[in-house]
């Protein structure tokens, strides 16, 4: 029998061949994200579930009172700048409305912009439409390139560099407002829908931060942060007219109800942003009456959440905790915020592992547990809460708030160089980000 020549060397050329094509930038800049969504994450889903991944906090890691206020003092060096804009004196009641508010209002003169084709782009598409709303003649990707830039891999085009960057902060939105426009934002906790109407019927429309539950990328259905674009509103009918930019499309009409509902509003404090023209300022401050005063509002939105943790139970008795948390770190009152987070956290880890309720997302979206525990002591709780965060609850460690938080207790407890790591980690997936450049310049480090 005449044997056949069986070139085996060809398996590793073609192997060889298989790699470079597969880093070729136009396959590569394709294949990768889908890989992701239809192989990673469905097999992190399966083995490792994130909806049980739970964080249980340690005890009795509190810092004695003096180095207490003195960390807060030096806190507000550090804190990110959520607005410019100069704020009124606090009050102890809402201003009153001096007319009536009209029975429904629509505000139309925008361009709608969703987010299809891109990866985490409601605060960019949000952001994007409010601008436009006062003559801005930028897109989502105008804001995104800023508050968003995603590591810088040449194999990779703009939006698929982007991707790892999961969310954008409210401060972040703010700040590009009033560093790279004409225009004028501020952001606030505890908002209502009577506040909301006074804006709209004045012809201010209105961002707000919520929670849904919602289809993710991967299919699975899991509560998720968003932002919402308020244009107006109806009474006859008890609804809000949003621009979703996801699934619900422009005009969509939500009740009041379901807007303030737990896993809505609630589980972002009632935060919202309004963005206008900086000559109308003043006008602005006027509607927002005491909320001009960030302090007053998160004071105001403190008693929100206390009111909300006795009427409510279960999930919503979670975010109403957390809510509370989120508040004492906006008043810097850190040792009460770290003892509501302890207690949200103790709700999440009772509630079971259904992944339709556990919001297993919620530090992807908030970084209040973070200021709460490095500022009372308690480093070794962030950054088991940053390991839960980064490894269990997302198929990628691309947080860079979690990231910079490991970093900065990992820092406090001694290991320089972990924390040196972490910051040059957090500057890969947001470039130029300024709290990661800011950490290694006080420590006479080279980003």
């Amino acid at each position: 029998m005449q044997n056949r020549f069986k070139p085996i060397w060809l398996i590793p050329v073609f192997i060889l061949l298989g790699v470079g094509i597969f880093f070729l930038p136009p396959i590569y800049n394709r294949a990768v994200p889908r890989l992701e969504v239809w192989f990673w994450e469905p097999l992190k889903y399966r083995f490792d579930p994130p909806d049980q991944a739970i964080y249980q906090p340690e005890q009795g890691s509190q810092v004695d009172l003096a180095v207490t206020q003195m960390m807060q003092t030096f806190e507000a060096t550090l804190t990110p700048r959520a607005t410019s804009t100069p704020t009124a004196g606090p009050t102890l009641t809402p201003t009153i409305t001096p007319t009536p508010l009209p029975a429904s209002v629509k505000l139309e003169d925008f361009r709608y912009e969703d987010q299809h084709n891109r990866w985490n782009y409601c605060g960019p598409a949000n952001l994007s439409m409010a601008l436009n709303f006062w003559g801005w003649d930028g897109n989502r990707d105008t804001v995104a390139k800023a508050v968003k830039p995603g590591v810088q891999d040449p194999k990779l085009d703009f939006i698929q560099q982007g991707r790892t960057d999961v969310n954008v902060m409210p401060y972040e939105m703010v700040d590009f407002v009033n560093d790279e426009t004409e225009f004028r934002a501020l952001y606030r906790l505890g908002g209502n829908i009577g506040l909301t109407k006074a804006l709209l019927a004045a012809g201010f429309p209105v961002i707000a931060e919520k929670g849904y539950y919602e289809r993710d990328y991967a299919g699975k259905t899991a509560w998720m942060g968003h932002y919402q674009f308020v244009t107006g509103y109806d009474d006859a009918r008890k609804e809000l007219i949003v621009q979703d930019t996801w699934n619900d499309g422009p005009n969509f009409r939500i009740s009041y109800d379901e807007f303030m509902a737990g896993e809505a509003w609630l589980s972002f404090d009632y935060l919202f942003i309004v963005v206008y023209p900086p000559e109308r300022e003043g006008e602005v401050l006027d509607l927002l009456g005491p909320y001009a005063d960030a302090r007053w509002a998160a004071q105001h939105a403190l008693g929100i959440a206390e009111d909300d943790i006795r009427n409510m139970s279960g999930i919503n008795l979670f975010f109403a905790w957390f809510a509370k948390g989120t508040n004492h770190v906006a008043l810097q009152e850190y040792a009460d915020a770290a003892s509501a987070y302890d207690q949200a956290f103790a709700i999440y880890n009772s509630i079971g592992k259904d992944d339709v309720l556990r919001p297993y997302r919620m530090m992807h979206f908030q970084t209040g547990p973070y200021w709460a525990y490095f500022y009372t002591g308690r480093y070794q709780d962030v950054i088991n809460l940053a390991n839960v965060t980064l490894t269990q609850t997302t198929s990628r460690p691309t947080l860079e708030e979690s990231i910079y938080w490991r970093g900065r207790a990992k820092y406090m407890l001694g290991n320089t160089q972990a924390a040196i790591d972490d910051y040059r980690e957090a500057l890969r997936l947001h470039p130029n980000w300024p709290p990661a450049l800011q950490a290694l310049q006080d420590l006479g480090v080279q980003p």
